[in-house]
């Protein structure tokens, strides 16, 4: 008998169904996951779901398990926390992550999924992609002890990268966001808030995250001479301008691309993928980052749900999605 899952799919830019999908059993070396939560990633997936990849980026784009391509139709995502229901003996009824799409259960390999934790919630992982990408971009800028750092953007990766920053040792750190509402939640990571305009500038680093041409602006302005600005935000077909005559050359700024897509430099003779996705899970041991967590949905409401994440109405950090199945 041919079993069946259903998935989340974009049908075309700025519409989302759901569909039914045959279920393949899982062959040697494989595992079936029955999906718990999975985690929309707001920046990424609202730009995907409005077709906002421009063409020359849709190799780049591609996420582990998608099918169909940009624009559409296409099954995407990669937050996916579940339990392991048929496998290798020793993962069998373990949690797992896996960079999978919004699915109620699917086959994978055994090397793609990454044992959670017992001391992480399964609701709290849904963020291990996101502190990944954290951790990857303190990698690649070093703070050091006692910096000064602002992070100019409030969203699942700011916060993310302010949580980390607060760990380090006499660090001040402030999080930048238009919006004043999130000045509970740098309350609840650890770290100072400030509106752009009120934002404290002479800053060794700034982070920014914030996927506007304002925000990367007021991070350059924010810096003390010789600092640097680590880009983090991926803007998609929007072309972006920068203020490079001012301040930029006669105080010897600076501007750095990070991404998770490749281990920084730093660190890629010690990690591969795997560990660096081991380490962010282990991360996730700190309760702080439930602070995230700020909107749910069941599975069956994806298709509502995606569309008011794009346009704002749904307001939410981390908008996680819960499965019946």
């Amino acid at each position: 008998m041919t079993r069946t899952a259903r998935a989340f799919w974009v049908s075309s830019p700025g519409v989302g169904e759901v569909r039914e999908v045959e279920l393949p059993s899982p062959g040697p070396g494989e595992v079936m996951v029955r999906t718990l939560y999975s985690g929309i990633s707001r920046g990424t997936e609202t730009l995907v779901f409005g077709g906002g990849v421009p063409p020359n980026q849709y190799g780049v784009m591609r996420a582990p398990f998608q099918e169909g391509d940009f624009p559409g139709p296409l099954k995407y995502g990669y937050l996916n926390v579940g339990v392991v229901e048929e496998g290798p003996e020793q993962l069998l009824g373990r949690t797992v992550f896996t960079l999978y799409p919004h699915q109620t259960r699917f086959a994978v390999p055994a090397t793609a999924v990454s044992v959670v934790p017992d001391t992480v919630p399964a609701a709290r992982a849904v963020l291990a992609g996101t502190v990944e990408t954290a951790v990857n971009a303190l990698w690649d800028a070093a703070p050091l002890v006692g910096d000064r750092v602002a992070v100019v953007g409030a969203g699942m990766v700011g916060c993310c990268v302010a949580r980390l920053l607060a760990q380090v040792p006499g660090s001040r750190v402030q999080l930048v966001d238009v919006d004043p509402s999130r000045a509970g939640v740098a309350g609840r990571l650890g770290v100072d808030f400030a509106l752009p305009e009120e934002a404290e500038g002479d800053r060794d680093l700034v982070f920014h995250t914030s996927a506007t041409e304002a925000g990367l602006v007021r991070s350059l302005r924010l810096l003390h001479t010789e600092g640097e600005v680590v880009e983090l935000s991926w803007y998609g077909d929007r072309q972006v301008i920068l203020p490079l005559g001012e301040d930029f050359h006669s105080h010897r700024l600076a501007v750095r691309a990070s991404q998770v897509g490749m281990i920084s430099p730093a660190r890629r003779s010690r990690y591969d993928h795997s560990e660096r996705l081991q380490l962010a899970l282990r991360l996730l041991g700190d309760a702080a980052f439930d602070a995230l967590l700020t909107g749910e949905s069941g599975f069956e409401d994806l298709p509502w749900v995606l569309p008011r994440l794009a346009s704002g109405e749904l307001p939410a950090l981390c908008h996680r999605i819960t499965y019946d199945s």
